[in-house]
Protein backbone atom coordinates (compact mmCIF):
# COMPACT_ATOMS: atom_id res chain seq x y z
CA UNK A 1 0.00 0.00 0.00
CA UNK A 2 2.79 2.52 0.07
CA UNK A 3 2.74 2.67 -3.39
CA UNK A 4 -0.51 4.86 -2.54
CA UNK A 5 1.13 7.34 -0.34
CA UNK A 6 3.62 10.07 -1.73
CA UNK A 7 7.01 9.58 -0.91
CA UNK A 8 9.87 11.25 0.22
CA UNK A 9 13.26 10.30 -0.39
CA UNK A 10 15.36 13.11 0.59
CA UNK A 11 16.66 15.10 3.53
CA UNK A 12 15.80 18.44 1.35
CA UNK A 13 12.32 16.88 0.19
CA UNK A 14 11.77 16.14 3.96
CA UNK A 15 13.06 19.32 4.97
CA UNK A 16 10.77 21.45 2.27
CA UNK A 17 7.86 19.64 2.82
CA UNK A 18 7.79 20.05 6.91
CA UNK A 19 8.95 24.17 5.79
CA UNK A 20 5.94 24.08 3.24
CA UNK A 21 2.90 22.27 5.46
CA UNK A 22 0.57 24.96 6.66
CA UNK A 23 -2.16 24.31 9.01
CA UNK A 24 -2.03 20.58 8.54
CA UNK A 25 -0.78 17.83 10.48
CA UNK A 26 2.04 16.53 9.12
CA UNK A 27 2.63 12.81 9.42
CA UNK A 28 5.70 11.91 8.19
CA UNK A 29 6.39 7.41 8.43
CA UNK A 30 9.99 5.97 8.70
CA UNK A 31 10.26 2.59 7.63
CA UNK A 32 10.91 0.22 4.24
CA UNK A 33 8.42 -0.92 2.15
CA UNK A 34 9.19 -4.51 2.45
CA UNK A 35 8.70 -4.74 6.04
CA UNK A 36 5.46 -6.64 7.38
CA UNK A 37 4.65 -4.38 10.25
CA UNK A 38 5.42 -1.12 7.75
CA UNK A 39 2.89 -2.41 5.32
CA UNK A 40 0.45 -3.02 7.59
CA UNK A 41 1.06 0.75 8.79
CA UNK A 42 0.80 1.96 5.30
CA UNK A 43 -2.53 -0.07 4.59
CA UNK A 44 -3.88 2.05 7.80
CA UNK A 45 -2.63 5.37 6.39
CA UNK A 46 -3.33 5.26 3.06
CA UNK A 47 -7.37 4.22 4.03
CA UNK A 48 -7.45 7.53 6.39
CA UNK A 49 -5.47 9.62 3.62
CA UNK A 50 -8.91 10.84 1.76
CA UNK A 51 -10.49 11.06 4.95
CA UNK A 52 -8.02 13.48 6.64
CA UNK A 53 -7.01 15.24 3.65
CA UNK A 54 -8.13 18.63 4.91
CA UNK A 55 -6.35 18.57 8.44
CA UNK A 56 -3.14 15.93 7.83
CA UNK A 57 -0.53 15.54 4.54
CA UNK A 58 0.86 12.12 5.34
CA UNK A 59 4.03 10.93 3.49
CA UNK A 60 6.49 7.90 3.39
CA UNK A 61 10.03 7.97 3.76
CA UNK A 62 12.48 5.18 3.94
CA UNK A 63 14.44 4.86 7.13
CA UNK A 64 17.55 3.95 5.47
CA UNK A 65 17.28 7.00 2.62
CA UNK A 66 17.22 9.64 5.41
CA UNK A 67 19.61 9.01 8.02
CA UNK A 68 20.30 12.55 9.06
CA UNK A 69 16.56 12.50 10.38
CA UNK A 70 16.50 8.65 11.57
CA UNK A 71 19.44 9.85 13.56
CA UNK A 72 18.12 12.97 14.98
CA UNK A 73 14.84 11.12 15.62
CA UNK A 74 16.95 7.77 17.11
CA UNK A 75 15.11 6.29 14.97
CA UNK A 76 15.58 2.27 15.79
CA UNK A 77 12.83 0.57 15.80
CA UNK A 78 10.71 0.69 12.39
CA UNK A 79 8.33 1.96 11.89
CA UNK A 80 8.11 4.87 13.55
CA UNK A 81 5.31 7.61 12.82
CA UNK A 82 6.79 11.46 13.66
CA UNK A 83 3.99 14.33 13.77
CA UNK A 84 4.86 18.23 12.67
CA UNK A 85 2.56 20.86 12.95
CA UNK A 86 3.21 24.24 11.07
CA UNK A 87 7.03 23.36 11.19
CA UNK A 88 7.18 22.66 15.26
CA UNK A 89 7.68 18.68 15.87
CA UNK A 90 4.72 17.64 17.92
CA UNK A 91 5.24 15.50 20.75
CA UNK A 92 2.50 13.30 22.27
CA UNK A 93 2.84 11.24 25.56
CA UNK A 94 1.63 7.62 24.68
CA UNK A 95 2.45 6.07 28.07
CA UNK A 96 6.12 5.04 27.08
CA UNK A 97 9.41 6.72 27.76
CA UNK A 98 9.55 7.92 24.31
CA UNK A 99 7.32 10.77 23.19
CA UNK A 100 8.79 12.28 20.06
CA UNK A 101 7.68 9.28 17.69
CA UNK A 102 5.41 6.15 17.94
CA UNK A 103 6.84 3.05 17.27
CA UNK A 104 4.95 0.63 15.26
CA UNK A 105 1.97 -0.06 13.50
CA UNK A 106 -0.99 1.63 15.16
CA UNK A 107 -4.10 -1.58 15.91
CA UNK A 108 -6.95 0.56 13.94
CA UNK A 109 -7.44 2.80 11.46
CA UNK A 110 -9.90 4.93 14.27
CA UNK A 111 -6.93 4.84 16.27
CA UNK A 112 -4.89 6.76 13.70
CA UNK A 113 -7.99 9.36 13.05
CA UNK A 114 -8.42 10.40 16.86
CA UNK A 115 -4.47 10.74 17.04
CA UNK A 116 -4.41 13.34 14.24
CA UNK A 117 -7.37 14.64 14.85
CA UNK A 118 -6.27 15.48 18.66
CA UNK A 119 -3.05 16.62 17.40
CA UNK A 120 -4.76 18.94 14.94
CA UNK A 121 -6.43 20.59 17.74
CA UNK A 122 -4.17 20.65 20.39
CA UNK A 123 -1.85 22.54 17.99
CA UNK A 124 -4.43 24.74 16.62
CA UNK A 125 -4.33 25.82 20.33
CA UNK A 126 -0.71 26.29 20.73
CA UNK A 127 0.24 22.80 22.92
CA UNK A 128 3.66 21.29 21.61
CA UNK A 129 3.09 17.92 23.97
CA UNK A 130 -0.88 16.37 23.48
CA UNK A 131 -1.82 13.40 25.69
CA UNK A 132 -2.48 9.94 23.79
CA UNK A 133 -6.82 9.47 22.86
CA UNK A 134 -5.28 5.57 21.92
CA UNK A 135 -6.01 3.11 24.75
CA UNK A 136 -2.74 2.25 26.42
CA UNK A 137 -3.41 -1.31 25.55
CA UNK A 138 -3.15 -0.79 21.84
CA UNK A 139 0.35 1.07 22.48
CA UNK A 140 3.09 -1.02 21.47
CA UNK A 141 5.19 -1.59 24.48
CA UNK A 142 8.97 -1.70 23.87
CA UNK A 143 12.23 -0.91 25.83
CA UNK A 144 14.59 2.22 25.40
CA UNK A 145 18.19 0.86 25.81
CA UNK A 146 20.91 3.80 26.17
CA UNK A 147 24.27 3.85 25.76
CA UNK A 148 27.24 5.31 27.74
CA UNK A 149 29.65 6.85 25.60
Amino acid sequence: MSYLLPKLSTKKAVDDIIKQTEDKVLVLRFGRDDDVVCMQLDEILSKTHQDLAKMAAIYIIDADSAHTYTQYFDITLIPATVFFFNGQHMKVDYGTPDHTKFIGSFKSKQDFIDLVEVIYRGAMRGKLMITSPIDPRNVPKYELLYQDI
